[in-house]
């Protein structure tokens, strides 16, 4: 009777659990429930409003529909974090969606997900998450399934499936994520896959079709070899190729903006991939569709408008940001080798954008620079020189603008101190990497070329008694709160929606 009575309310509560498409609606009353009954879940933390959480919805769909069609143990829940605040706020939820996984019932710890936004993407990194790291292969059959059905695959050879090579790959295999590994010591897979002896072969539905590894079997080299070959020769940036892109190891890229509308699209890209093959694995090369609405913050990172594409720009995500430019604009596979080959070579200087002197620069209370002046006004050595960052789209910065006016009203009469103002959207200097917009720095008078970055009041007074103690009260030395500029840039086309948790940091991202 116990058992029927357990069966009966077990039942129930799975019946309170609804769903929206094969997706579990979780809530903070019914998520450790869902963890007891399906200990294997990826939860979307969504904002309805989120465009990016909409765009995502329907392959998140489709993986749980995937997973459900297989019988699979894995689930796929989603949490409103607008509605339940508390559940995000456990979580750590900041930016929308923000997907985590829940493994073994463990509600403490989840796993931040980490691979692309397709179904396809998704369904493979959990089955990595919760199998074995390598799947035996059954057969002919088996290994022509698993090709047919991933964009790539690696597969290792092994005669002796415990042997040096055999447990290498298997260390591999366990740190990727996002990419199925199998195994066979099958002759007929071997004659079938063409393979005439033991080893490891990555096979892709694009390029080559298919690379072979060459080099010691070591869990680093089939590391370098799998993440050398993933990705195609070029990669198009979009919401769902961008974890791929940012999360690998290759940190130096190269886009070209162009329009796939343009009736000479199909030459340059041919030109452009023809470039890429001499850079394998230290390069990315990327397309950009510059016509998409989507991309054109990304354009204006690089100081570019649609009406200037196609164009190449050059970018390292190490340390900092560093853009590069050709000299010329003409898109040809030599052009572009030399352009790649000068930057390998470190012979490349580079490109900081500058709009041009407005005339009237210095007539208003608040100073105009731009790269060419900024120099020359911001380390005069007899001027105080208090300057803010901005970019023309940026909400917090329009809500400072009648503040910083009024600032600049107070001291225009002030000899020794300038209030100014550089749009960091189309201006770049060296002295400053501009991080969040706005960004406020002082740069005192003197000769040693102080850089004081200002974490205050945005209040007049606050900007006034900073001022007045000659940068002491207010302010901290530059570098002390300085953010990661990759995901800066990554906030461009990350897929994520930022400041979920309702808090205003009073800074809006690159």
């Amino acid at each position: 009777m116990w058992k029927l009575f357990l069966l009966c309310a077990l039942a129930v509560a799975r019946a309170e659990i609804a769903e929206e498409e094969d997706v579990l609606v979780l809530k903070k009353s019914n998520f450790d429930e869902a963890l007891a009954l399906h200990p294997n879940i990826l939860v979307e933390f969504y904002a309805p409003w989120c465009g990016h959480c909409k765009a995502l919805a329907p392959e998140f769909a489709k993986a749980a529909g995937m997973l459900k069609a297989e019988g699979s143990e894995i689930r796929m829940g989603k949490v409103d974090a607008t509605e339940e605040t508390d559940l995000a706020q456990e979580y750590g939820v900041r930016g929308y969606p923000t997907i985590k996984f829940f493994k073994g019932g463990d509600k403490t710890s989840p796993k931040e997900y980490s691979a692309g936004r397709q179904a396809d993407d998704m369904v493979t990194w959990l089955k990595k998450r919760t199998g074995p790291a390598v799947a035996a292969l059954d057969g002919v059959t088996g290994a022509e399934s698993l090709i047919a059905d991933n964009e790539v695959v690696v597969i290792g050879f092994f005669k002796d499936p415990k042997s040096a090579d055999a447990q290498a790959f298997e260390k591999a295999a366990e740190a990727i994520d996002d990419i199925p590994f199998a195994s066979t010591s099958d002759g007929d897979v071997y004659a079938k896959l063409e393979v005439s002896e033991d080893g490891v072969v990555l096979f892709k539905k694009f390029d080559e079709g298919r690379n072979t590894f060459d080099g010691e079997m070591t869990k680093e080299n089939l590391l370098a070899f799998v993440k050398a070959n993933q990705l195609p020769l070029v990669i198009e940036f979009t919401e769902q190729t961008a974890p791929k892109i940012f999360g690998g190891d290759i940190k130096s890229h190269i886009l070209m903006f162009l329009p796939k509308a343009a009736s000479d699209f199909q030459d340059k890209m041919e030109e452009f991939k023809k470039a890429s093959a001499g850079f394998k694995g230290k390069i990315l090369f990327i397309f950009i569709d510059s016509d998409l609405d989507d991309n054109q913050r990304i354009l204006e990172f690089f100081g570019l408008k649609k009406e200037e594409c196609p164009a190449i720009r050059l970018i390292t995500l190490e340390d900092e940001m560093t853009k590069y430019k050709p000299e010329s604009d003409a898109i040809t596979a030599e052009g572009i080798t030399a352009f790649c080959t000068m930057f390998t070579d470190g012979k490349l200087k580079p490109h900081l954008m500058s709009q041009d002197i407005p005339e009237d620069w210095d007539k208003t209370p608040v100073r105009i620079l731009v790269g060419k002046n900024f120099e020359e006004v911001a380390f005069d050595s007899a001027k105080n020189v208090f300057v803010e960052f901005y970019a023309p789209w940026c909400g917090h910065c329009k809500q400072l603008t009648p503040i910083w006016d009024k600032l600049g009203e107070k001291y225009k009469d002030t000899d020794n101190i300038v209030i100014a103002k550089m749009d960091s959207t189309a201006n770049e200097i060296e002295a400053v990497k501009v991080h969040s917009f706005p960004t406020l720095k002082f740069f005192p008078a003197g000769d040693e070329r102080k850089v004081i970055d200002y974490n205050g009041e945005r209040t007049l007074e606050g900007f006034s008694k900073f001022l007045e103690s000659g940068g002491k009260d207010g302010g901290a030395p530059a570098g002390d709160d300085e953010e990661d500029m990759e995901e800066d840039l990554e906030d461009l086309e990350d897929g994520q929606d930022d400041d979920s948790d309702g808090e205003d940091d009073g800074h809006d991202e690159l």
